[in-house]
């Protein structure tokens, strides 16, 4: 089984190369997905805070690879109600050296993608997109890049096989981007059986 992970500071683009995995038709699982739904499973709201603090309190209590633990469930789940098709699965939000080191031990090949944006483009991204856990000032938006490197993000992007930067492009130019770059990874690993 083929793992793309995709790494990134927050605006950075990593959603949008979801996006391009799932329109063609590969399963996506978003980490921070599995962190909101422990938030709303306590009953708080899914502010900037209320999300930081219970992904800093899970990593503290299980160690910083939990997440990735909770996804590779995740997978098996997925495989036995056969929701993955193509043998493919894009993993967006790796934050830590611990969550490559659980993933490279799962799937037969694992490409580590980091994508990069200047902090002033992912800022403005950030206030534009306005989603539930953004902040809406730059402030918070630079403690929330601090967070994310306490994580270990800035490692994983140092460990990435491939980078790909979102700068001075629009929406559609760097969506068709990513859709070429996972086709080119598809076929090398369906030609190769490895990624070099």
């Amino acid at each position: 089984m083929i793992g793309i992970g995709v790494t990134g500071l927050p605006g950075s683009g990593k959603s949008v190369f979801s996006s391009a995995a799932r329109k063609l038709g590969i399963r996506v699982i978003k980490m921070g997905d599995i962190v909101f739904q422990e938030t709303k499973k306590r009953g708080l709201k899914l502010t900037y805070e209320n999300v930081g603090k219970i992904a800093v309190e899970l990593r503290k209590k299980y160690g910083r690879g939990i997440i990735a633990k909770k996804v590779i469930e995740l997978i098996k789940k997925d495989i036995e109600r056969k929701q993955i098709h193509d043998n493919i699965v894009v993993i967006e939000g790796i934050r830590s050296p611990e969550e490559i080191d659980y993933f490279r031990r799962f799937f037969d090949v694992f490409i580590l993608v980091a994508i990069h944006a200047p902090p002033r483009t992912r800022y403005e991204r950030l206030l534009k997109r306005g989603r539930e856990d953004d902040t809406l000032n730059i402030a918070k938006l630079i403690e929330r890049d601090r967070r994310e490197l306490k994580f270990g993000v800035g490692e994983v992007i140092a460990l990435a096989d491939e980078i790909l930067v979102n700068k001075d492009k629009s929406y559609d130019e760097f969506f068709n981007e990513c859709l070429s770059f996972i086709r080119n990874i598809i076929s090398k690993v369906n030609k190769n059986g490895n990624t070099h």
